[in-house]
């Protein structure tokens, strides 16, 4: 063997532990987002879990909606709101924001949407679950209620349909909560959810972000406070039309959007 043979072999050796360290390296990677991905859908799983496991729950929340103007100028829309649960077919919510001041309350047989601004309200037959009135308000009305995926019995479920990649992208504190933050991207939108650390897993806030949309809108929601167990009084769910109110039709309910007429669409809830 000459020195040239040598000086050939020393070069297919250190190749070989090149191509070696860079295979490894990539099933490092790998690896880690695949755990990254594993660890996100658990600790969504245990906060669906959890929060569908809760018979009652009241909470309160802000939200943040973004519409992009033909200028391409990003305007931004705040509500805050409070709601009650009280499974499997019985809700409460009421939203409050610069353009419209809603109302809905649901008995597991009648649904009845109760906009003050217009002092007008939307009733119709609803019989079944909360769970079902948020798919029949969605699909039925185009109505969104704010943060209604997360209340679901099968939160789970819903949240994971569409799902391409999942991460946990650590910890992060919300209003003085130490959270998980977590990070789903889907075909049209990003979302991201925190979710608080140890026993109590109650999402945070959530942040949807449009891919489909000049200058990505988003919509955040953020839970401001949160007990469960607590007893709602007999006449919580029932609705009464205030004085003077009247009836509209369920085409009407677009007058009760938290945008004002003539804004442009934003990312959905």
């Amino acid at each position: 063997m000459n020195a040239n043979t040598k000086i050939e072999g020393g070069k297919r050796g250190g190749v070989l532990v090149a191509s070696v360290a860079l295979a490894v390296a990539i099933f490092s990677v790998g690896a880690s987002a695949q755990a990254q991905g594993n660890d996100a859908m658990a600790i969504l799983k245990a906060m669906s879990d959890y929060v569908g496991s809760q018979k009652t729950i009241e909470a309160s929340f802000d939200s943040d909606i973004e519409v992009i103007t033909p200028q391409l100028e990003k305007i931004q829309f705040t509500n805050s709101g409070e709601l009650l649960l009280s499974r499997p077919d019985k809700l409460r919510a009421h939203r409050m924001g610069g353009y419209a001041d809603v109302a809905l309350a649901f008995d597991g047989k009648t649904a009845s949407i109760y906009g003050k601004n217009i002092n007008g309200y939307v009733q119709f037959n609803a019989p079944g679950s909360v769970d079902q009135l948020i798919s029949s308000l969605r699909m039925g009305y185009g109505v969104a209620l704010p943060g209604a995926d997360l209340l679901q019995s099968n939160a789970y479920d819903v949240l994971v349909a569409g799902v391409l990649e999942a991460k946990h992208i650590g910890r992060g504190v919300i209003d003085g909560h130490e959270c998980e933050h977590l990070a789903f991207r889907n075909a049209d939108t990003d979302w991201q959810l925190w979710v608080e650390a140890g026993e109590r897993p109650i999402p945070r806030k959530m942040v949807i972000t449009s891919k489909t949309m000049n200058s990505a809108p988003q919509y955040t929601l953020r839970i401001k406070s949160w007990k469960t167990g607590v007893k709602p009084a007999a006449n919580a769910f029932a609705f009464v039309p205030p004085r003077g109110a009247i009836q509209i039709k369920p085409e009407a309910l677009i007058e009760l959007d938290e945008l004002p007429q003539g804004a442009p669409t934003g990312v959905e809830p």
